[in-house]
């Protein structure tokens, strides 16, 4: 799985990575803090700050790892739906019975 990774601004404006995303981040990309860590979103509690550089890379984070996935077996449901049944072929039909001598 790709990791995303939240961005920090110290006082001269630089930038640097941080621990984690702020709870307000999380707010506005609509997650919950247990959504998040179950999806391994570092999150940062003291946080306080929401800034819009860390937000835009959570959503693109989010529509890239929350694609659904096709499952093979799906895939071969599918196939046997569509595809039309076998014929059977026509003939007599040999009886099992044991001859008692």
């Amino acid at each position: 799985m790709a990791e995303v990774k939240p961005f920090v601004f110290k006082k001269g404006g630089k930038q640097r990575l941080g621990k984690g995303f702020s709870l307000g981040e999380l707010k506005e990309v609509k997650l919950s803090l247990k959504q998040a860590l179950k999806l391994g979103i570092p999150v940062d509690s003291r946080r306080r700050t929401v800034h819009e550089d860390n937000v835009k890379s959570l959503k693109e984070f989010l529509a890239t790892s929350l694609k659904p996935k096709t499952k093979p077996k799906a895939e071969a449901k599918i196939e046997k739906i569509l595809k039309p049944p076998a014929t059977k072929k026509k003939g007599k039909a040999k009886s099992m019975k044991k001859s008692s001598k």
